[in-house]
């Protein structure tokens, strides 16, 4: 690396509960030696990905831009469209890095198709920047950083959301997320589901399906 970068990624994308979290994080050759065992954050343990993330805040500028099942639902109905939301929320956590750090280059996932949704979601200050978006990101360091920081922020977050209603909420769509969805619908009431999970996955519609809803 010559030079110093922002790396962005999002976590809770496919998840039913819990926050959609992005994550933006400038890392420059002065933070490189500070950040051993920092990889993408789906090769590492939950526990890793914790420790890791209180690492990563100590050493580089960051930002990181959570946003709750409640308010997600609502952003969600406005944009109509999952890239567009991701989109707003990578220019929200990439301009609050450059008001820490001032940068050239971006680097995030090919969801972005050339960066153009981010760019047109960027204030003044972001639109000069140069914005790679590439498979496989999260080889960079700063976007594996980014996206350390996300993942971390969303366990932090799922496990309050849980904590909160009294009962675990687990990461993914699988079964024993239809099970805790269920479980959910019985005990609070099918209205109750916009403010743990994403409503406009399926998963939402085969939750109530078995809580008999």
């Amino acid at each position: 690396m010559d030079e110093g970068h922002i790396g962005v990624d999002e976590s809770g994308k496919g998840d039913f509960f819990g926050p959609l979290v992005i994550a933006a994080c400038y890392v420059g050759p002065e933070h490189l030696a500070e950040l051993e065992g920092v990889k993408d954050s789906k090769k590492l343990t939950d526990p890793m990905a914790l420790k890791l993330s209180d690492q990563i805040k100590r050493v580089c500028p960051h930002a990181v831009v959570a946003i709750g099942p409640a308010k997600y639902n609502e952003l969600y109905a406005k944009f109509k469209n999952l890239n567009t939301l991701l989109a707003w929320g990578h220019a929200r956590a990439i301009e609050n890095v450059l008001e820490q750090q001032p940068a050239t280059k971006v680097i995030s996932d090919e969801f972005a198709k050339g960066g153009h949704a981010v760019k047109r979601s960027l204030f003044e200050k972001g639109r000069s920047l140069e914005f790679i978006s590439a498979v496989r990101a999260e080889q960079d360091i700063a976007v594996a950083a980014a996206s350390v920081l996300a993942r971390a922020e969303f366990l932090r977050r799922l496990k309050r959301l849980g904590e909160e209603f009294g009962m675990t909420l687990p990461k993914g769509a699988s079964t024993p997320v239809l099970d805790a969805g269920a479980s959910f619908v019985r005990k609070f009431g099918a209205d109750k589901l916009v403010n743990v999970s994403k409503t406009h996955f399926k998963t939402f519609e085969n939750v109530k399906q078995r809580a008999g809803v």
